[in-house]
This record gives C-alpha cells, sequence and structure tokens, in this order.
C-alpha cells in the first residue's frame, strides 16, 4: 500500500471518527439538559409541546416500501463493478485476537446488530446487503428512512429479512426501530430482542454504539465504513443504481465498504466461494482487514 492510499484512508478514518464524536456529543448535551433541567424549564417544555401539539400534525414514520428491482440491483452488483472499484472509500474493519469462533448452525456467522433510527446503521446496510449476497441469498428486504431526527437517510431494513447460504450464517438484530421511547438505552423502542450471548458481544467489542458488525469473531467493524452524509439527499432507486456504476461515488463508498466486508468473511469461510474470495475487488480491499 503506498503512502498516498494510507493517508487517504487514515483521513476518511479521521473525518468519520469526527461525524460520529460530534453525533455523541450532541446526544449527551440532549441527555444532559433533559436531566438537569429545572422544574421552570419543564414546565415551560409542555405548555410548547401542547402548543406545538394543538397547531400541527404529528410526525410519522413513514411505512416500509418493497421494491423488487432495487432489492434486486443492491443483491447482485456485478462482479465487473466490484472489481472496478476495489477499496473504494472504506475506512475498513478491526482484527479481533484471541476469541472463540462466532458460528451458528455449523457455518461461520456475521452478527450486525442496529436501529432502524440510526443514519449510520442506515449507510452501513447497503454494504452488508450488497456483500452478504456474494455467498447466498438475501430476500424480504423493505426500504426506509433513519429517523427523520437523525439524517433521515434512505437505507434497507434487515427486519423480517431472510437470508439462506451454504458457506456462511448471517444473523442481522434489527435492536431498536424508530419509534422515541426514552425509557430504552438509546432512547428508541425495542424492535428485535438480542440474545444473551449478542448482547455480550456488543458489550465486550462494540464501544457503546450502534452499528455493531462481528464478522467471526475475528474483524468488527470500529464504527462505520463511510459517511452517512454522502447518501444522505440521494432516493433509494439514485443509491440502488449507483452501486451499478464503479465511477459513481455511491459504488466508491458503498461497494468499496461491501469489499471489505468479503473479504473478512473470506477468512472466515476458507476462502469459499473462490470466484468471490479470489476475485480482484475482495484481492484488493485484503489490506483493509
Amino acid at each position: 500500500m503506498g503512502k498516498a492510499e494510507r493517508n487517504r484512508r487514515t483521513i476518511t478514518r479521521e473525518r468519520i471518527a469526527a461525524q460520529q464524536a460530534a453525533a455523541q456529543r450532541a446526544e449527551q448535551r440532549r441527555k444532559a439538559l433533559v436531566a438537569g433541567g429545572t422544574v421552570l424549564a419543564v414546565l415551560a417544555l409542555v405548555i410548547v409541546i401542547i402548543v406545538v401539539k394543538a397547531t400541527q400534525a404529528p410526525a410519522k414514520t413513514a411505512a416500509p416500501v418493497q421494491n423488487a428491482t432495487w432489492a434486486q440491483e443492491i443483491t447482485t452488483v456485478p462482479a465487473a463493478t466490484f472489481n472496478q472499484v476495489g477499496v473504494g472509500a472504506s475506512a475498513g474493519l478491526k482484527s479481533v485476537t484471541g476469541a472463540a469462533p462466532l458460528t451458528s448452525g455449523g457455518k461461520p456467522e456475521v452478527l450486525y446488530m442496529g436501529g432502524e433510527y440510526c443514519p449510520y446503521c442506515a449507510a452501513e446496510r447497503w454494504a452488508m446487503a450488497a456483500a452478504v449476497s456474494r455467498f447466498g441469498s438475501l430476500s424480504g428486504l423493505h426500504f426506509i428512512h433513519s429517523s427523520p431526527a437523525d439524517g433521515n437517510v434512505p437505507t434497507i431494513t434487515f427486519y423480517k429479512s431472510s437470508y439462506t447460504s451454504k458457506y456462511l450464517s448471517f444473523v442481522p438484530v434489527e435492536w431498536y426501530g424508530e419509534t422515541e421511547d426514552s425509557s430504552t438505552p438509546f432512547g428508541h423502542v425495542y424492535l428485535q430482542h438480542p440474545s444473551t450471548q449478542q448482547v455480550a458481544l456488543f458489550n465486550k467489542y462494540a464501544g457503546r454504539a450502534i452499528p455493531f458488525l462481528d464478522i467471526g469473531n475475528q474483524y468488527v467493524l470500529p464504527g462505520v465504513s463511510y459517511l452517512f452524509t454522502d447518501i444522505q439527499n440521494l432516493t433509494w432507486s439514485q443509491i440502488a443504481a449507483g452501486m451499478q456504476d464503479p465511477s459513481s461515488k455511491v459504488a466508491k463508498d458503498i461497494d468499496g465498504a461491501a469489499n471489505v466486508i468479503s473479504a473478512a468473511i473470506c477468512k472466515i469461510t476458507h476462502g469459499q466461494p473462490g470466484n468471490v474470495c479470489t476475485s480482484a475487488g475482495v484481492t484488493a480491499a485484503e489490506g483493509s482487514v
């Protein structure tokens, strides 16, 4: 890897880390204001809420959308496109040492934990869907947006999806939905409840943040692969189509991240299937895992 490429990846990681840190600081400030507000402030807030509700209809979460064409595009990105993109703009993964392999159903497991409200999860799901689809069949996808208060980023949800593969188990857990609920740790309603083992892995590796991606307990995602603002103002159709175009910013973000995830998956499947794991795109991404 050349010096220019190392510098580019360092800058990408720093930009992503800065975006996440800013979001975390904003969330901490919001919680501090709520926790430390005076009775007068609370009463004033209640009055404002009553006035607003009396004059304005509440924002509603849009219903999930199904579209076979878009789903086909994101789960069947051509090998030539992946190969041309290579590592793209992806920030890469972090290796884990000394951990017992993560498996399910007798196959290595890829575990994802996230929330439908989350803009970082919104960005990452596109790459995960493209990556795992190279090793099996992903179906039942629905198109949603992250919470209107959290970027309103176009994305897919793995909730109620299904996956089959002879090489891999893909276990997605959409932990939280979009509706706010101050009683939960992430301030949103529970959608799917993770197992005790999944929570233990999250607590050990995730740094108390979502999205959490664990690839066989050998690689984890240290944050996100690319900036969600890159796709924030696009439509589902534009993103799906952009993933087919190796010259697009969308492909460099999403397909590049999918190549990195694929390279990590190839490590836990011992290079299977060969046509994926020896492809130029995956080979180029091996240095990022």
